[in-house]
């Protein structure tokens, strides 16, 4: 392969990780014009000229339990998928997060002789850190999004490189929530809440009741209070709908696939844990977060003894401190989400303390990620692979 015309395979397995390749795969092309890039990808890495033999929502299982279900299908596709790559032959292989899909390939992979880069590194600094070792065996390289990650990594022989979050160059802090609104045709001179449940159907089935329940107490007490929520895609509008009817809440603002702006328009956003937490934190928004898996997965977890006190929201892991409230599991009840929220609507001085921490974190996280990564992924394919 001529050095100008590289293959550059990647694997994204949901909406974030199909950003993140997207902005990745524009910044290799500015240094590789006549690039080709295959793989899986959503609807944006699409756009940016990926050819995508899956689409990322293949992919987009959530939880133990669900997992284990689409287990043979998943396995499937790898199979399948593996056979491709090992006939293209890419001179990377780029696994965007979804770490339990693409670990096990990038084994095959590499022990193939094609170097390979974990993009998004898997929370083993938070818990099952045992996945060190496949890690070690998977990735040439750990492209990093927090710069805390290396230092771990570099204490277990596994190679990383802290790139930064491609969102903290991407997103403005926003303080004008009433541009926002305007923009999304909404009441720009009313208090406004945002409920974004998730992109995955199972986190919207699970986390939809909750968040419209506690959408109708926060108007219960704030009956001017403004409700809009964030549907990722059609699957998620269909299922948060069918939440809404019937229940004491029915005029929540949908809006498709604007949840940057959705975020922006709100003065206290309530979201599912993940991506958001830090998209939320990027747009200077006080947060309420909501953690829920399907029941057998979480008990599942608990005996394994998965599950362990720690900080889930990444303002907070970034922070090393509690700065927004965590809501796990059966905690992430409607009325927990609205005391919760009501905290910050009630208190303009907390909100703007940790609108202010939020500002402060956005400047170490910015620091031209996709650039940087792009540069990682170039350096990998230019050097002579060791042992």
């Amino acid at each position: 392969m001529a050095a100008d015309t590289p293959t550059f395979a990647l694997v994204a397995g949901e909406s974030s990780g199909d950003q993140l390749g997207a902005a990745l795969v524009e910044k290799l092309r500015e240094r590789y014009p006549g690039a080709r890039f295959c793989g899986v990808g959503g609807r944006r890495m699409q756009a940016a000229g990926v050819d995508a033999w899956w689409d990322s929502e293949e992919l987009a299982v959530m939880g133990l339990v669900e997992v284990l279900s689409h287990f043979p299908r998943l396995l499937t596709l790898r199979r399948h998928l593996q056979r491709r790559l090992l006939a293209v032959r890419p001179d990377v292989f780029v696994g965007i997060d979804a770490p339990d899909f693409n670990l096990g390939l990038e084994i095959k992979l590499r022990r193939a002789g094609i170097r390979t880069a974990q993009y998004v590194s898997p929370t083993v600094w938070a818990w099952r850190q045992g996945r060190v070792r496949k890690i070690r065996r998977a990735a040439d390289l750990v492209m990093c999004l927090f710069p805390f990650e290396p230092g771990f990594y570099g204490r277990h022989d596994v190679a990383a490189a802290y790139v930064g979050h491609p969102m903290a160059d991407q997103i403005e802090c926003d303080h004008n929530p009433g541009a926002a609104r305007e923009a999304l045709g909404l009441d720009p001179g009313s208090t406004t809440v945002a409920l974004l449940p998730g992109s995955r159907a199972s986190e919207v089935g699970l986390l939809a009741g909750p968040m419209i329940e506690a959408g109708a107490l926060l108007r219960a007490r704030h009956p001017a209070l403004q409700l809009v929520s964030a549907m990722a895609n059609e699957q998620a509008e269909t299922i948060f709908a069918q939440a809404m009817q019937g229940s004491a809440c029915t005029d929540i603002e949908l809006i498709h696939d604007r949840p940057r702006q959705v975020m922006a328009a709100a003065d206290v956003v309530i979201c599912a844990s993940g991506t958001a937490t830090l998209e939320t934190m990027l747009v200077n928004r006080p947060m309420v977060m909501a953690y829920r898996v399907a029941r057998p997965t979480y008990l599942m977890a608990k005996h394994l003894k998965l599950i362990r006190p720690q900080l889930f929201a990444l303002p907070n892991i970034l922070a090393g401190e509690p700065l927004v409230p965590e809501l796990l599991q059966d905690e992430a009840t409607g009325e927990n989400l609205a005391r919760e929220a009501l905290r910050w609507l009630d208190n303009p001085r907390e909100a703007e303390a940790v609108r202010r921490r939020f500002d402060g974190l956005h400047a170490q996280l910015r620091c031209d990620a996709s650039a940087r990564a792009a540069e990682a992924v170039a350096g990998l394919m230019n050097a002579e692979r060791g042992g």
